[in-house]
């Protein structure tokens, strides 16, 4: 659990950060090679992820910006650094700069979008993962073994121990991961596995906030993410079940009728 790992001359390599690196390359690698597996291009993959990445890290920093609008009228500086990111806000934005892009190119969004949503979440088990070595993101106090005490220098409070929410979403991240690799190994109607995806996560965003005790803004007796992810699960669904009802009606259409 240390923010700073090593320094080459004037150069400090972070945890966070080279973890962000880690997801960002492992995810785009992965991404490539499941385009070649299932015939889709590649070069497109990595445009999307290149676009996804830049415009993600914009909308995190803008959700959190939002989040923390007090104190960024207070201090700017202090919310506009290098830390502090809201990751629905970089999904978000990440997304709809995917949509765009393969609307320019006349692709279809939702095949790459199911190709991409298991990469997606292995770029978030590794982040989760930096947040444990920043101590971002940390849990509430406890007994349990699991707790965990953070080292001073740390974002989290020390000398105490706490729940490590980061490590808890890091498994759930990878344990997606895991789950749609294998729900898409047999052909499914076109947006099912990246709704799949959303209705997952945001069932284990909600859930995971209840641990958590960093400040990350309310929206009424709810968290800032909290909120979202209820919007997050419901598009899920409605995704999810009116992609098999649009790919039956495909199938009524495209038969033709008995004489």
């Amino acid at each position: 659990m240390r923010m700073e790992l090593f320094s080459i001359g004037p150069f400090t390599i972070y945890s966070y950060g080279l973890m962000i690196a880690v997801g960002i390359l492992v995810c785009i690698a992965m991404g490539m090679c499941r385009a070649k597996k299932h015939n889709m291009s590649d070069d497109a993959v990595l445009t999307i992820a290149i676009i996804g990445v830049l415009s993600g890290f914009i909308g995190a920093k803008l959700l959190y910006v939002i989040v923390e609008f007090d104190q960024f009228m207070e201090d700017p500086m202090s919310v506009m650094g290098g830390e502090g990111f809201v990751v629905y806000g970089g999904i978000i934005v990440g997304v709809l700069s995917a949509i765009l892009y393969c609307r320019q190119k006349k692709l279809v969004f939702l095949d790459y979008f199911d190709l991409l949503v298991p990469s997606i979440a292995v770029a978030q088990g590794f982040g989760r993962i930096g947040c444990f070595l920043a101590g971002c993101c940390y849990g509430r106090e406890t007994d349990s073994f699991l707790g965990v005490v953070f080292p001073e220098h740390s974002m989290a409070p020390s000398g105490v121990k706490l729940l490590p929410t980061q490590l808890f979403s890091s498994v759930g991240d990878f344990l997606i991961m895991a789950i749609l690799l294998l729900y898409s190994r047999k052909k499914r109607e076109r947006g099912r596995t990246g709704a799949l995806y959303m209705i997952l996560y945001g069932i284990g965003r909600f859930l995971i906030e209840f641990l958590r005790a960093d400040d990350r803004g309310t929206v009424g007796s709810l968290s800032t993410s909290q909120f979202i992810s209820i919007g997050i699960v419901a598009v899920g669904l409605v995704l999810f079940f009116s992609s098999k009802l649009f790919h039956r009606e495909e199938k009524t259409i495209a038969t033709p009728p008995e004489e």
